[in-house]
């Protein structure tokens, strides 16, 4: 008698056993193109070379101590971050994942305000633990102990709804997206992100910008706030930053300071999480993987329009929604095991979501292509 695993994720029938770069093998040793990278997680690609070494050589040094001594490593990650992300002046917490970094987030808040009241959108994704939960748009997946009573909810782009929420509550934080992921890539406006700003600075509420899907890259910024040029009082991420080693971490404006004990964790800021964030920057920089993003993000965007039977095609860089005039699910379906080519889905159930590994190259954007035109013809 095994033991079972609880049963919460339907599963695609594929056994996943290696990657590489853009592609992942199964058991049978059959080839597959990676166009979702495990929800974006995968950002330089499976079993990057200089990733494997950097992981490797932390292992035969120090893997794990607690947050009670100095572990260079975590200055010598905020010094590369705050370098390719232009936030050198904010202060970093490191934690573990993209709940972890939003409920910190949203702690720092309302430590700083002493406000509960929190303003999120219709369609947000924010994470499963408690206070991340309670700003995720999904009442299936909180039971009556995540209470969302706190939380106003907010259709994307609704200015005047927005501006009347300041004027009732006493607002703690705003916290958006500034590209939506699982709702379906649904971008905010650059004035709706600039009234965000401008309504959090004159209330002394909090603008967090959640960056766990959309950050690190993937929309040809280092941010997807950065295209609207706004700075928001808090930054999270996760999700790329470890190119699958469980990290995340919140970014901090300095004008909030620190107080010893107001936040706290195990495992976050880790060696060897650091190692792995580390090695993720470092092939950012040296690729130009940002630079790839924009490029063959713009090619794919293009190209997906050109597609039979889309209506819409969304996002920015790598990070791309497209909409169909049918439901999604055979098509995926095919890709997957016809095509041999993974993708992703959405809340909305006509758009295929694609998240590619940042040094996707053309040739592997045109398999995916004519993959769907085969689908289609």
């Amino acid at each position: 008698n095994l033991m079972k695993l609880f049963d919460v994720y339907p599963l695609i029938n594929v056994n996943l056993v290696k990657g590489e770069g853009c592609y992942v093998y199964d058991d049978k040793d059959t080839k597959y193109l990676d166009f979702y990278g495990g929800h974006a997680v995968i950002s330089v690609g499976h079993a990057h070379p200089h990733y494997i070494k950097r992981l490797e050589q932390q292992l035969h040094q120090l893997s794990f101590y607690s947050n009670s001594v100095h572990l260079e490593i975590q200055q010598q990650l905020a010094d590369k971050l705050g370098q390719l992300s232009g936030y050198n002046d904010y202060q970093l917490f490191l934690v573990n994942s993209g709940a972890e970094a939003n409920e910190n987030a949203l702690k720092v808040a309302s430590f700083h305000n002493n406000r509960k009241k929190v303003i999120a959108f219709k369609g947000a994704f924010h994470g499963r633990t408690a206070g991340a939960v309670a700003v995720t748009d999904n009442p299936k997946i909180k039971p009556p102990i995540n209470d969302d009573s706190h939380v106003i909810f907010i259709d994307l782009n609704d200015e005047a709804t927005l501006k009347n929420a300041f004027e009732k509550n006493e607002i703690c934080a705003v916290i958006i997206e500034p590209i939506q992921g699982v709702n379906g890539i649904y971008e905010p406006t650059t004035s709706f992100l600039k009234l965000i700003q401008q309504l959090c600075t004159s209330n002394d509420a909090l603008f967090i910008a959640d960056e766990v899907q959309c950050g690190y890259g993937r929309s040809g910024k280092f941010f997807a706030h950065q295209l609207a040029e706004v700075q928001p009082d808090i930054i999270t991420m996760a999700k790329g930053m470890g190119n699958g080693f469980p990290i995340g971490g919140i970014l901090i404006h300095p004008k909030y300071a620190a107080k010893y004990g107001m936040l706290g964790t195990t495992f976050g800021g880790s060696p060897l999480a650091c190692a792995a964030a580390l090695a993720v920057l470092e092939i950012i920089e040296n690729e130009l993987l940002i630079e790839n993003t924009i490029a063959i993000g713009n090619y794919l965007i293009e190209q997906c329009k050109a597609l039979p039977q889309v209506k819409e095609v969304r996002g920015k860089g790598l990070m791309i929604g497209v909409e169909f005039e049918f439901a999604i699910k055979e098509l995926r379906d095919k890709l997957i095991h016809e095509h041999k080519i993974f993708t992703g889905n959405a809340n909305q159930p006509n758009t295929l979501r694609l998240l590619p590994t940042m040094n996707i190259t053309k040739d592997a954007a045109d398999l995916f292509l004519n993959a769907v035109k085969n689908i289609l013809k």
